[in-house]
């Protein structure tokens, strides 16, 4: 079964994939989320591309034109500085949430 990406770890996923395999591509960065997922996650071009925006926007990530491996003309991106520094904040906070619904379904207090 494919699941939705949960509200706000799709910044999550892109930076951290970023940082570990930039620069890249947004098909490469979404192919690579999927595969990282095991094919419990799809993700299309309506999902990625207004995420890489966003994050540019935001000044997280950066690109830039080159060619992919079939030659076509494609953009290509990077974290940033701030990037890494949002990547952190993002780890923590979703270390953090997941711990707390942990607590909850286990029923602790």
């Amino acid at each position: 079964m494919r699941a939705e990406v949960p509200y706000g770890t799709l910044d999550l996923m892109v930076l951290k994939t970023l940082e570990t395999l930039s620069p890249m591509h947004g098909y490469g960065v979404a192919r690579r989320i999927e595969q990282v997922a095991q094919g419990s996650l799809e993700l299309n071009q309506g999902t990625i591309y207004p995420a890489l925006l966003r994050l540019e926007q935001r000044g997280w990530i950066s690109s830039e034109w080159g060619a992919s491996e079939n030659k076509r003309r494609a953009r290509f991106y990077s974290i940033t500085r701030a990037g890494r520094k949002q990547l952190e904040v993002e780890s923590q906070n979703w270390s953090r949430t997941v711990a707390m619904v942990n607590r909850l379904l286990q029923g602790e207090s």
